[in-house]
């Protein structure tokens, strides 16, 4: 204490404070808020764990599936027993209508396992068949060369055929771990953005610990972006680990290394702010905190199985892949792998992005008239 010349009182010393900085406000509840999500054992288990477990299942595992896509060349016979007996294997899936550039590519990147050319020899019964297969595909390749054999072993083609050409083209080999890992990577990002979100906002609101801050300066633009901010950077190391464990663990490609990994962190951060929205949402509209898992579950749940996180949605009924297409994670994840195994940029990805925008854009709309403060 200091005492007053004039009157001999004692008075407290003066505290000079600067002014009021929204900006400052903002980072220490996006501080906060990241030492919150950082102890919370279940933003651990959702955004690391479960994606860490099912990449090192499927790591270990290895290996593709048994369906083997073969392009049909353009001006090939299709009208030949030998395509009608390969349709009836029921493994091999015939690919039509697309260039021979396109099928090129294909077999390039294993999109492809094989190209398939059936002529009929001038002046004869018998066809010619020349088969391209790809270094990408080398299992499924041989798988083919066996079909094939047996096939020429048949007593009602044998007659028909009158010779085979196989020739190979150089590809990069499409691994179990090149599907996964981007599919994972979107899951950890889906639940981050909707349990995340959903849970804390609820909570500061019953709380009350929103309406504390109404009586400070802080305006609500601070807690909404802090509380982003927090969640984005949680998002981005969680995205971070799941990528390079994959790669150094268990071959998972990027094709311009460091390139794509800063092309995959700028898709996980359009793709967390997306799936906040959603969050917001079930803030909103949740009466209690045990309401929030199975609304977020009605979220997550059907992205999580019809959104490619496993499996091609081309591997699901025709009726079902129209739905699947209608997902935002289906257009995350197809981006993730795009940008990871084929070198792309994000310009060459821009139709993801814009589905991936648009869905923002209804999400947040929907979010601002039913999203609750107090």
């Amino acid at each position: 204490m200091q005492k007053d010349i004039n009157n001999g009182t004692d008075k407290a010393p003066s505290r000079r404070s600067g002014p009021y900085s929204n900006t400052t406000a903002t980072l220490a509840l996006a501080k906060a808020s990241f030492r919150s999500i950082m102890r919370s054992p279940s933003a651990v288990v959702f955004t690391l764990a479960f994606p860490l477990i099912f990449i090192l299942v499927f790591g270990f595992l290895g290996g593709g599936g048994t369906r083997i896509d073969v392009g049909i060349t353009p001006g090939s016979d299709t009208n030949n027993p030998i395509i009608s007996m390969l349709q009836k294997t029921g493994m091999i899936r015939l690919v039509k209508d697309k260039s021979k550039d396109e099928f090129n590519k294909l077999l390039e990147k294993g999109n492809v396992d094989a190209m398939i050319d059936v002529h009929r020899k001038v002046n004869t019964a018998a066809y010619s068949v020349n088969v391209i297969y790809t270094s990408a595909s080398r299992d499924k390749g041989g798988i083919l060369k066996s079909v094939l054999n047996n096939l020429f072993y048949d007593k009602t083609l044998k007659p028909t055929i009158a010779e085979i050409k196989e020739s190979s083209v150089k590809g990069r080999e499409y691994k179990t771990i090149d599907f996964i890992l981007p599919g994972q990577l979107g899951f950890s990002l889906l639940s981050t953005g909707v349990f995340g979100t959903a849970f804390v906002f609820l909570s500061l609101r019953q709380t009350l610990v929103i309406k504390r801050f109404f009586a400070t300066p802080v305006k609500r633009s601070s807690i909404v972006i802090g509380e982003g901010i927090a969640r984005i950077g949680f998002a981005l190391i969680g995205a971070l680990f799941i990528i390079l464990i994959g790669h150094f663990f268990f071959g998972f490609t990027l094709v311009h290394g460091v390139v794509t990994v800063a092309n995959m962190l700028l898709l996980a951060i359009m793709g967390i702010i997306v799936f906040m929205g959603f969050g917001f949402i079930i803030s909103g509209i949740a009466k209690s905190e045990s309401m929030v898992p199975p609304i977020s579950n009605i979220v997550t749940l059907p992205q999580f199985l019809l959104s490619g996180t496993f499996f091609s949605i081309e591997a699901f009924p025709t009726w079902l892949q129209p739905i699947s297409r209608a997902l935002p994670l289906t257009y995350l994840n197809d981006a993730m792998r795009k940008v990871a195994f084929e070198g792309m940029g994000l310009w060459d990805v821009k139709f993801q992005i814009m589905i991936l925008l648009i869905w923002g854009i209804v999400i947040y709309a929907i979010a601002v008239k039913v999203f609750k403060w107090e």
